[in-house]
């Protein structure tokens, strides 16, 4: 078993964000419905029956080999397998579980050629949700084998936080925006996890020089219309796990902006690191290499969660 300790931080509270925000404006049926799926029909299948005949493997390699075909064949496009420590969970939370498997999938260049934007917000859910269900498939395979495990869904009240894990599992470095910035994926990729027992060979965090590219580059920073997005690296936030110092958004300009414009997302696409390669659409779909940029006026700040209760976040000018 694996227990949050002092350092991990609280759930994010998303209805008292939401209300301090002026509440969910935002309506997209499209959306809503994705989300309704994934609540009342993903949700319940998270749990399972374990094979009562485990399965052996002759070797951790062999097994982590094994899980991460598994994960490519049930629609994962990156996986990765790490320990879990304790400030991988967030606050009061525990998994009995000792390894994550994370998984990343792929969002579709082409909804995101402007932005904030209905399409970007559907696509953000949809792979959600397909996500999602490769975490569950996964799982199933996994219980098959006579192992337990538990499903870290990519949306919705998870135990580990999706980007501590990704990190150690070698998705990529953290960006200036907050997300990983993967070396083939860029950042415009969702991630979950499944825990589970299996002795399996493990990843490691990787140095793909995306930390320095973020240190020249400010694209996010230059494009962020709620100001939320830092100059400098904060020396008081701790260490990323290539021991920089993190970079930090301000949570309360970020929200209320997300809260209003179908959950904005404009940070990730305008990213230009490794000249958007990943910006390229395998379908054939003609798009741009640039999205068109909407930059409506922000919300005001607001910190409606008290401070033991959120998150530490700077407050960035003002």
């Amino acid at each position: 078993m694996v227990k949050a300790n002092a350092k991990s931080p609280p759930a994010f509270a998303w209805q008292e964000w939401y209300d301090g925000a002026g509440g969910r404006t935002i309506d997209i049926p499209e959306g809503d419905e994705i989300l309704r799926q994934i609540y009342e029909e993903q949700y319940p299948r998270f749990a399972g029956p374990v094979a009562a005949e485990r399965h052996v493997f002759a070797s951790p390699e062999e097994a982590a080999k094994i899980v991460k075909a598994k994960a490519k064949e049930v629609g994962a496009d990156i996986v990765g397998i790490c320990e879990i420590e304790p400030e991988d969970l967030y606050r009061g939370r525990r998994v009995e579980e000792k390894y994550a498997v994370a998984v990343g999938q792929r969002m579709r260049w082409r909804a995101f050629q402007t932005v904030p934007s209905r399409e970007a917000a559907i696509e953000c859910l949809r792979v959600y949700h397909s996500l999602g269900e490769t975490v569950i498939a996964l799982a199933d395979f996994i219980r098959s084998l006579g192992y337990s495990c538990q499903i870290e869904h990519p949306l919705g009240d998870s135990d580990l936080l999706h980007i501590p894990i990704g990190l150690k599992a070698g998705f990529g470095e953290l960006g200036r925006h907050g997300s990983i910035i993967h070396p083939e994926l860029g950042p415009l990729f969702r991630m979950g996890s499944v825990a589970t027992s299996i002795p399996m060979t493990l990843d490691r965090p990787i140095d793909a020089g995306i930390a320095a590219f973020c240190d020249a580059c400010r694209a996010c920073r230059k494009y962020c219309p709620a100001n939320a997005i830092p100059d400098e690296r904060d020396p008081t936030a701790g260490k990323d796990h290539l021991g920089y110092d993190r970079y930090v958004v301000d949570t309360g300009r970020c929200f209320p902006y997300f809260a209003q414009y179908n959950y904005c997302s404009i940070c990730l696409p305008v990213c230009v690191y490794n000249h958007k390669e990943w910006a390229r659409d395998f379908d054939g779909f003609k798009t741009k290499l640039f999205p068109d940029v909407v930059m409506a006026s922000s919300p005001p700040p607001v910190d409606p969660v008290s401070e033991s209760d959120r998150h530490v976040y700077p407050k960035l000018k003002r």
